[in-house]
């Protein structure tokens, strides 16, 4: 499965890109919206994984892009935005679930399968 991984924080985004990698996952990670968008334009995801707070912008922009686009790939937003309305507006928005920060590496790849299954 290949996954895309939009996270900035490196420390966040290894061990849960070696967490992925040893279940057999493609994991392409990316720091910054733009990198990610290019990404989109030329391969296809299984998953993606989303932080909200990047350095070129709010995750949601490119949330709100893609469903547009009407691309269908699962989106699990992983963000310290803890608001139940934040919660709201992301899957709103067209996001297949919502994980806080810190979360269980093992509770991500259950909502990614999860994902895949729906």
């Amino acid at each position: 499965m290949r996954i895309l991984l939009i996270e900035d924080e490196a420390a966040l985004a290894r061990p849960l890109i070696e967490h992925l990698e040893a279940d057999c996952h493609i994991v392409e990670w990316f720091g910054t919206l733009d990198e990610a968008e290019s990404a989109t334009r030329v391969l296809e995801y299984d998953v993606v994984l989303l932080n909200l707070f990047l350095p070129d912008g709010d995750g949601l922009s490119f949330l709100t892009s893609i469903r547009g686009q009407r691309i269908s790939t699962p989106v699990i937003i992983l963000t310290a935005r803890d608001k139940v309305s934040d919660r709201i507006k992301g899957l709103n928005l067209g996001a297949d679930d919502y994980i806080l920060k810190p979360f269980d590496l093992d509770e991500v790849k259950a909502l990614i399968h999860i994902s895949l299954s729906a």
